[in-house]
């Protein structure tokens, strides 16, 4: 394998910066903070808040974009404007979403951005006192936070299954050795969706590899997920 240290970086993954002279035959390549890597942002304390959100940025740029032209012009139909939402802002707002951590905070962050928009499309604000539920119901729209759960549920099946060797299944199946550093443990994607797979579906953290080892039970599960209630 050749590497173009021209186009190369390195960074060590800490909650400290960490100073490491990774060396490519006489260059050092130099060392940064946080890189992107097939579109999503990675940083070197392992978080993924900001690539969450980079994600509501570009979400809510496409909404001020599209809002004079699209989202509140008259002459174009709701079918239209759905098809605009589900084809372009759905898939900025939730690029790489299988792998997030979602946090409550990240929830009511990526549904407030989410409901900004179908308010826009069903012309009500939020001084017309019309709950999310109704909105979605009467625009046709299910929850992107159950498309959400949904993906990374249906990742975490596909992770157990890989045999061995599979990077991506022997990084889920890794557990860090040593002591852990003094403060708030950190979250960690297995432990967010085995909790998310428990209070959803109602399977236990140590029945989750046995019944995610059958692709079609797995499956029928993910597809009786029922949607959470909202909020408002």
């Amino acid at each position: 394998m050749k590497i173009s240290t021209s186009k190369s970086e390195a960074m060590v993954l800490n909650r400290k910066k960490v100073e490491c002279l990774f060396r490519v035959k006489e260059e050092i390549l130099p060392q940064v903070e946080e890189f992107k890597y097939l579109g999503v942002l990675f940083t070197s304390e392992g978080k993924m808040e900001r690539e969450i959100d980079r994600r509501i940025s570009a979400a809510s740029v496409v909404m001020r974009t599209l809002h004079g032209s699209v989202v509140v012009k008259r002459d174009l139909s709701r079918k239209a404007k759905l098809s605009i939402y589900r084809s372009i802002f759905v898939p900025t707002l939730t690029y790489g979403h299988e792998l997030l951590v979602m946090t409550e905070r990240t929830k009511s962050w990526v549904q407030a951005v989410e409901m900004s928009f179908l308010r826009r499309v069903a012309g009500v604000s939020l001084r017309d006192r019309v709950g999310s539920s109704a909105i979605r119901e009467e625009l046709g729209v299910k929850s992107l936070l159950l498309r959400v759960e949904r993906s990374q549920m249906r990742w975490l099946g596909h992770l157990v299954r890989m045999p061995p060797g599979r990077l991506p299944g022997e990084v889920f199946r890794a557990c860090p050795s040593g002591r852990r550093p003094p403060g708030r443990p950190r979250t960690r994607w297995r432990d967010c969706v085995s909790r998310l797979v428990w209070e959803r579906l109602g399977i236990l953290p140590d029945e989750l590899e046995e019944v995610a080892e059958e692709r079609e039970v797995w499956a029928s599960f993910l597809r009786l997920l029922p949607p959470r209630p909202d909020p408002g």
